[in-house]
């Protein structure tokens, strides 16, 4: 069994931080990639950032320069530092965490269950 826990999430104004946590706890092998996602009310849900294991990062256009990704692989923690915090970055947010089972390196993805972001304007 694998478990995310995200925390972090509120209410903010707009120019605000606020920070994301998301551990990952249970029987893991290790972890490969780690990332954010969000989804707006009547949108689809989209990558906002994710980061490697070995640290390569990726971001969505949207949020470069305002948000930055960060992993602590020893506790198995992802975190997602959101600076100059604008009214469109209102969301759930949800973690995402690619599993690996064994010394094979097969995997399984998994998610947390979402923390509220708003931000007013």
């Amino acid at each position: 069994q694998v478990e995310l826990v995200e925390s972090g999430g509120g209410l903010v104004q707009a120019g605000g931080s606020l920070r994301l946590s998301c551990a990952v706890s249970g029987t893991i092998f290790a972890i490969n990639a780690m990332g954010w996602y969000r989804q707006a009310p009547g949108k689809q849900r989209e990558l906002v950032a994710d980061i490697k294991s070995g640290g390569s990062r990726n971001y969505a256009d949207s949020v470069k320069g305002r948000f930055s990704i960060s992993r602590d692989n020893a506790n198995n923690t992802v975190y997602l530092q959101m600076n100059s915090l604008k009214p469109e970055d209102t969301a759930v947010y949800y973690c995402k965490a690619n599993v690996i089972r064994t010394h094979y390196g097969d995997y399984v993805i998994y998610w947390g269950q979402g923390t509220q972001v708003t931000v007013s304007s």
